[in-house]
């Protein structure tokens, strides 16, 4: 009868114990109430890309927390609400040859607003006829690393039957910045290290006729310290022809023959490249068809298998359009 009497008794104890440290246990302290506001988002500029259209773009603004928004306002009234990943955005319906003020404000998930910008102002350009014909192509495109996280670009201007309003700068289809029609550079920010890019640029006229791409300039971004260096295959090209398009690539150099490759297009895996046997040196090339109808555009890029199994970096992209 002892053990029992002394195996309740423990457990009396230890039930009493365990009720005298939950009564001892402090709640968990709530979390601090947000309060504190992004700052003031800065480099914002304003360019007219024609009667009734101003380009705003600015630089990424600061947070404790996170920034999770940003508003654009003219003359002090919000145009535009945007993502945190946004950080340029086109006004549009303005008024031909008319001045107007931008600034810009960042929010947090608290509800913080950041105070707004400096203010910049840009004019639209005067209502001019009516012009279909779309600038030349800007030439000699060139990319310059600028370290880990950004690049400088330089081109030779384009030509218009008017004059070239704007510049724009895009990545894998995708417009990414704008500067002025008198600039022949832009400065982009906000790259990853040791990364494949590759960039076209557009002439825009007053009358939003945008020329064709210009020839794409590649670079790589340096690595960050004590990364392995970039394993991406080299000079892709892409070419389309009636139904199918043809890629040509240099391998990596991995040590070893790369017989495998992953094909991506628009960001999504679409195929295995396998080479049964030793492949061949020097360029690869690899053609596939496309149901897709002409002008249906699409972005590849390669990435090679390397010695241990795993698979390298991504090449720069290329855009290619169905013919």
């Amino acid at each position: 009868m002892q053990r029992p009497l002394a195996t309740s008794l423990l457990t009396a104890l230890g039930f009493a114990l365990a009720l005298g440290l939950t009564a001892c246990s402090a709640p968990a302290a709530p979390e601090a109430k947000d309060t504190r506001a992004p700052t003031t988002p800065v480099g914002v500029t304003a360019t007219a890309g024609s009667a009734g259209t101003v380009h705003v773009m600015w630089s990424a603004a600061g947070d404790d927390r996170a920034v999770t928004g940003y508003a654009v306002y003219r003359e002090g009234r919000k145009v535009k609400d945007l993502p945190a990943t946004t950080l340029m955005t086109d006004v549009i319906g303005l008024a031909p040859a008319t001045s107007h003020t931008f600034t810009v404000r960042a929010r947090d998930a608290a509800g913080n607003v950041s105070p707004p910008s400096a203010p910049v102002t840009a004019t639209t350009l005067p209502a001019t006829v009516e012009d279909r014909t779309p600038p030349s192509a800007p030439t000699a495109l060139r990319a310059t690393p600028d370290g880990s996280r950004a690049a400088t670009l330089r081109w030779t201007p384009a030509h218009d039957d008017t004059r070239v309003t704007a510049y724009d700068v895009y990545q894998a289809d995708t417009r990414i910045h704008t500067v002025p029609g008198t600039a022949t550079t832009a400065h982009l920010t906000g790259l990853r290290p040791g990364t494949a890019y590759a960039f076209t640029v557009r002439a825009r006229d007053a009358a939003e006729n945008s020329s064709p791409d210009s020839t794409p300039a590649d670079l790589t971004t340096a690595p960050a310290p004590g990364a392995s260096p970039n394993t991406a295959p080299k000079d892709l090209t892409a070419t389309a022809a009636k139904g199918e398009i043809t890629l040509t690539w240099t391998p990596p150099n991995t040590g070893a023959p790369v017989t495998h490759h992953e094909l991506h297009l628009n960001g999504r895996f679409a195929t295995t490249i396998i080479w049964g046997t030793t492949p061949p040196p020097g360029r690869a090339t690899y053609t596939f068809p496309v149901p897709d109808p002409p002008g249906t555009r699409y972005t590849l890029t390669l990435r090679a298998q390397l010695p241990d199994g795993t698979w390298g970096d991504f090449s720069a992209p290329r855009t290619v359009a169905v013919r």
